[in-house]
């Protein structure tokens, strides 16, 4: 099915800067697209949404799926071309980097009630959740190897055989999931794969083998299996942007840029289904939304929304699957 760019061409200014840079290539600092950029920052959601990231220091952190949180607001403006040399970006990147733990992990503010095994008091910490999720934005925006490296190393140094676990920093106490202590986090799995393929050093290493491979044997056994109740049934399978939880679409964001990956079956019965409920001019309609994010295009479940429908077709031309 063949891509609708012309569609894609009249959407929102930040799906057409998106589409032109990732589906027809057209350099970033080219005149147009520059001029583009500037309507992009322009609109009145992006705008609200990097007037938000001020208050970084005071977005506690109480559940991750949540598309309002600024975690989430600020791997979606890094995935639409917002970078460090944006002044709100660089401050907010500063601001992450002025709370790491000894081995350069990002801190979110939290709070974890006595009941759960936390203080019950705002604090600073870090859960395999949200950490990468930060940490994938670092990279995205720009940020240099020198903030990457070293939690990468610590993070990758606590992958188990069967993916990383649930767990998380002092300050989180002794909070965790609903699963199994030895039973993989699949969400903590998955924003681990995805940070790791940020960096080139990581691009094919052990670590992200092994987490893919947890999520498609998941996926291979998703009636049996469901750690931390991470399920892969209905919910998951509905079409869903932006990609910032587990499901059909977050999971094939990640893995389809794992180059091994192009033929294997369980990858491809993924990407088939989402292919499968594109309409007859290649466009995706919501089947499930965020509530914090109803006044977007992908907030609604009744037309064809612009940056979904350029998410599936950026997955299955990864996937070399016809469009």
């Amino acid at each position: 099915m063949k891509a609708p760019l012309d569609w894609l061409l009249r959407q929102q200014p930040y799906v057409r800067y998106v589409t032109r840079r990732d589906n027809l290539h057209e350099a970033t600092d080219a005149s147009e697209m520059t001029c583009l950029k500037s309507t992009v920052e322009n609109d009145p959601l992006i705008k609200a949404m990097l007037e938000s990231l001020p208050q970084w220091e005071k977005n506690i952190v109480s559940g991750h799926k949540n598309a309002g949180l600024l975690l989430h607001q600020l791997c979606f403006l890094a995935d639409i071309g917002f970078d460090i040399n944006h002044p709100v970006i660089l401050k907010t990147a500063k601001t992450i980097l002025s709370h790491t733990d000894a081995n350069g992990i990002p801190k979110v503010p939290v709070n974890i009630p006595k009941h759960f095994g936390g203080s019950g008091e705002d604090t600073w910490g870090w859960a395999l959740c949200d950490a990468p999720v930060v940490l994938y934005a670092l990279a995205r925006v720009g940020c240099g190897p020198e903030a990457l490296e070293k939690p990468a190393a610590h993070l990758t140094g606590l992958l188990r055989g069967n993916g990383w676990p649930c767990t998380g920093s002092d300050e989180i106490g002794k909070f965790r999931g609903p699963g199994r202590k030895d039973d993989p986090c699949p969400y903590a799995t998955l924003q681990m794969t995805k940070f790791l393929l940020q960096l080139p050093s990581y691009r094919e290493s052990e670590a992200v083998r092994t987490g893919a491979e947890t999520i498609l044997g998941l996926w291979d056994r998703s009636k049996e299996e469901h750690p931390y109740m991470f399920y892969m049934g209905t919910d998951f399978r509905k079409l869903k942007a932006p990609p910032i939880w587990y499901d059909i679409i977050s999971v094939t964001d990640v893995l389809s840029q794992c180059g091994w990956l192009k033929n294997d079956g369980r990858l491809r019965e993924m990407t088939g289904l989402i292919a499968s409920k594109m309409d007859e001019n290649g466009c995706c309609t919501p089947e499930s939304v965020y509530l914090s994010k109803k006044d977007w295009d992908f907030g609604q479940k009744k037309a064809p929304s612009g940056y979904l429908t350029y998410l599936a077709h950026n997955i299955l031309q990864r996937m070399d699957i016809q469009q």
